[in-house]
């Protein structure tokens, strides 16, 4: 929010529906903006869209990108939340509207992040790494999260001594969080 200063009608793009990605969702959905979520399978799309998603792109079932221009009449998406990192951030170069943000913050994908040169020079996007920020950045944050009435959303809660189902359920892929229970 503080960099990108997203704003009503902006058109924001979520990848996947981990923790990250749902805090993400929701705060562009309380700002106003219009929200795009790629996932795996209608059961998770369905569940971003209770959340506030408007749009739902199953990336096992078409590419995320044509689907972006096909929804958005060719014009492409403002904001990306860049979760995967890898050769996934050439297809967020693609998607991204011509001075767009893409926000780095995730590596699932590797931390090594490629891309064609040509999206890039054509589109002159800002680009901005995502990390632990600061002090105020974080009590604003924490302010919103009460204004709002933001809450994470956990998948399922395992006991400590099921600390291997839980790294399974991990690897498969949850909607939101997995807790450990001490």
């Amino acid at each position: 929010m503080e960099r990108g200063k997203i704003k009503p009608g902006d058109s924001v793009l979520v990848q996947g529906t981990g923790g990250v990605a749902l805090f993400g969702l929701q705060i562009a959905a309380a700002q106003g903006a219009e929200v795009f979520v790629t996932s795996s399978g209608p059961e998770k799309l369905a569940r971003a869209k209770a959340l506030g998603a408007h749009h739902g792109i199953d990336r096992n079932k078409s590419d995320w990108v044509e689907e972006v221009y096909r929804i958005t009449n060719d014009r492409g998406i403002d904001h990306i939340i860049e979760i995967a990192g890898g050769p996934n951030f050439g297809q967020s170069l693609k998607a991204v509207t011509p001075h767009g943000r893409i926000s780095v913050i995730g590596v699932l994908e590797g931390f090594d992040i490629s891309s064609p040169a040509a999206p890039l020079l054509l589109k002159s996007p800002v680009v901005q790494g995502i990390g632990v920020g600061h002090r105020r950045a974080l009590e604003d944050f924490v302010r919103a999260v009460d204004s709002i009435g933001l809450k994470p959303v956990i998948d399922h809660r395992y006991a400590f001594g099921e600390v291997p189902a839980a790294f399974d359920h991990l690897d498969r892929g949850p909607f939101g969080k997995i807790v450990i229970e001490l």
